[in-house]
């Protein structure tokens, strides 16, 4: 797709991140982090693949436009995509010709500053797909799943089902990504909605990162003997797993620094004490730092041994390699200032799917905004 906008990608200077080339894990005294050990869901394949960097193959192409606030991509078994848009509280199929149809609308769904309708997550279990869905509601942020039927061009939602709710809301800092593990059980990132110091609470649901039997439930090896997996986030927008099975997170930060995580179960992230690089063994410092000028992470995405990171403010995507616990090279930026707002990033089979948020309030809409635009990837 042509644009006028610079097209490319540059390796970033050192003035611009702080980078960490070995992983910190320590945590908080509270809560010391332990190997969770549990057996792979029965209807998930977990065999990992070799954990090899990933490249894109050629640019961002146009998959679908005229998407009103997208947040949140899911790619079917089928390879069709669900979008979920935040203000309409609508779920969307895009059509494998760029058609753009109405699934339905999450009911219950507030919208209002940042909040609305966030993430989506589908899993299949007794030959029957569920649609989970992470939202707002009139007092606080909460997780649904919904029978989804039918086949490509014909879905349609069944009834809501509470999963969880309780997870403060506020206009602002409502984390929102959920996304099922390569252990079979939901993950949810939550952000602390201006309750600073709920963070560090393990008592409370705000910046944390939960992890949930489908049913909602605590998943069961968790550190707290609750939902809680992790906490001391501000708000995290970005979960996934590279193929070793690392969990990885994209967090915001206030005005200093945006973070990526390697996530350990009780780890402590340090907000609201620290923000970017502790030094301080009680808390888990990231692999990566940005100033939010250049990040403002949400969606994130692996492949092999490859994060892609959505860049918001930043308006880019950035690419870094792991290696067990840390970063492995410089981060690199990809398509910087080329389409805006990038919100949300996936990666299924060897295809990075990406989502603008050019129309969330925030951004400046041109031409065809929002945007899906899909990513052949290389391995090696």
């Amino acid at each position: 797709m042509t644009s006028a906008r610079r097209r490319g990608a540059r390796a970033v200077g050192a003035l611009a991140i702080v980078l960490l080339t070995g992983g910190c894990a320590a945590v908080a005294e509270r809560a010391t982090p332990q190997p969770v050990t549990v057996a792979p869901s029965p209807d998930r394949d977990v065999t990992a693949s070799p954990a090899t960097p990933h490249r894109p193959g050629a640019d961002p192409a146009e998959v679908a436009a005229g998407l009103d606030a997208p947040w949140s991509v899911v790619v079917m078994p089928d390879g069709t995509q669900l979008v979920s848009e935040r203000d309409t509280g609508a779920v969307l199929e895009i059509g494998a010709d760029g058609t753009v149809r109405e699934v339905g609308r999450i009911p219950g769904v507030v919208s209002g500053g940042e909040g609305g309708l966030h993430g989506l997550a589908v899993r299949e279990r007794d030959e029957q797909l569920w649609l989970y869905a992470y939202h707002g509601a009139e007092t606080d942020n909460r997780v649904v799943r919904l029978a989804l039927t039918g086949d490509a061009g014909s879905r349609t939602l069944g009834d809501a089902e509470m999963i969880l709710d309780g997870i403060p809301r506020a206009s602002t800092h409502n984390g929102g990504r959920i996304a099922f593990g390569p252990d079979g059980f939901l993950y949810v990132t939550t952000g602390d909605a201006g309750l600073r110091d709920a963070a560090q609470d393990p008592d409370s649901l705000a910046g944390k990162i939960l992890r949930l039997t489908p049913e909602g439930e605590a998943a069961p090896g968790n550190p707290f003997d609750s939902r809680v997996y992790s906490l001391g986030h501000r708000n995290v927008q970005g979960i996934a797993w590279t193929t070793d099975g690392q969990t990885w997170a994209s967090e915001f930060g206030q005005n200093t620094f945006d973070e990526v995580n390697r996530i350990v179960a009780g780890g402590n992230y340090g907000w609201p004490v620290h923000e970017g690089v502790a030094g301080d063994a009680a808390y888990v410092d990231p692999i990566v730092a940005w100033t939010p000028s250049d990040a403002s992470p949400s969606g994130l995405a692996a492949a092999g041994s490859t994060l892609f990171v959505a860049g918001l403010r930043g308006e880019r995507v950035w690419m870094l390699d792991v290696a067990d616990d840390a970063l492995a090279g410089d981060p690199v930026a990809l398509w910087a200032g080329e389409y805006g707002r990038m919100r949300d990033a996936v990666v299924a089979g060897d295809e990075l799917w990406l989502l603008t948020g050019n129309t969330d309030g925030r951004g400046s809409p041109g031409p065809g905004d929002d945007r899906l635009l899909r990513v052949p990837l290389t391995a090696g």
